[in-house]
């Protein structure tokens, strides 16, 4: 991938963790929260891919993706171990978010996440 086809992806992954995330919030009001929780993990997958292609870093699965942030962007300082212990945890099974979770705190994350990529990014 060439850097002019890199900056596109990126762009649309970016574009695609934001109206993810809008789903997210139509859905909360709906009080479908399962599927909340679903969409706000793919609206942090997208995120976090994008911010590892455009540092040139290529996963497969979601699990190599969880993997290589941490070893990039977390063990480094880069983003604060708050976020992971989000994303790997709650997001993930290991944890459930349920309904008590709030979606301000939600909003809060993917906003850390998307706040962080650009600042990675760019």
């Amino acid at each position: 991938m060439n850097i002019e086809e890199r900056n596109e992806y990126v762009k649309y992954r970016i574009e695609t963790a934001k109206k993810t995330f809008d789903a997210a919030k139509l859905l909360a009001k709906n009080d479908y929260w399962n599927s909340v929780v679903n969409r706000f993990y793919y609206s942090v997958f997208y995120a976090v891919n994008a911010l590892l292609v455009m540092n040139e870093i290529q996963t497969k699965s979601h699990s190599a993706t969880k993997s290589q942030f941490s070893l990039h962007f977390i063990k480094t300082g880069k983003f604060d171990k708050k976020l992971e212990d989000f994303y790997q945890n709650y997001l993930t099974g290991d944890k459930k978010v349920t309904m008590t979770t709030s979606l301000t705190m939600i909003k809060n994350h993917l906003n850390l996440f998307l706040n962080r990529s650009k600042k990675c990014l760019y």
